[in-house]
């Protein structure tokens, strides 16, 4: 049963990282985005129910399993829901949710599969708990200053 937990955890996690990149990478508009933002969304509720199941049964070694997942799939709820319902600053919760989301989701598979790589396990693994997140901040907040709210709760790219 747990390879199953396993298989299923490691495929939806490969769909999010390339979905993810399809949806940031795509323009900011009905079409692309916001089919590779579902397909993102949907594989995240995977690897988040997976990741909570295989770390309560294996606490011991993946207690850490479920933190990431707890917080890092509050971000993507976040970033989904302020699309979909639009409440004030939407745009700011939908990039700082989904890229924050983002950001946990490469941690988490650095993290795990970084003792498994020779010349990089010999690193002191600390350091790639941070590495995303000190890269992926500057990207948030770049990405966050180009888009602006509009009146009407709609968002314009700034130039």
């Amino acid at each position: 049963m747990f390879n199953l937990f396993l298989i299923t955890h490691i495929v939806s996690g490969f769909i999010c990282l390339i979905s993810g990149v399809f949806a940031m990478a795509s323009k900011k508009k009905r079409g692309k985005h916001t089919v590779a933002g579902e397909i993102y969304h949907g594989s995240y509720v995977i690897v988040f129910i997976s990741a909570v199941v295989m770390s309560i049964n294996h606490w011991e070694e993946s207690a850490y399993l479920f933190y990431i997942a707890v917080f890092s799939y509050a971000l993507a709820l976040l970033g989904y829901l302020a699309v979909k319902i639009r409440w004030k600053n939407w745009i700011g919760n939908h990039i700082g949710g989904m890229l924050g989301s983002y950001i946990g989701i490469v941690t988490a598979t650095i993290v795990v599969n970084i003792p498994k790589v020779p010349v990089l396990n010999e690193v002191p693994v600390l350091i790639f708990w941070f590495l995303p997140t000190i890269i992926g901040t500057p990207f948030i907040i770049k990405v966050g200053k180009r888009f602006k709210p509009r009146k009407g709760n709609g968002l314009s790219l700034r130039q």
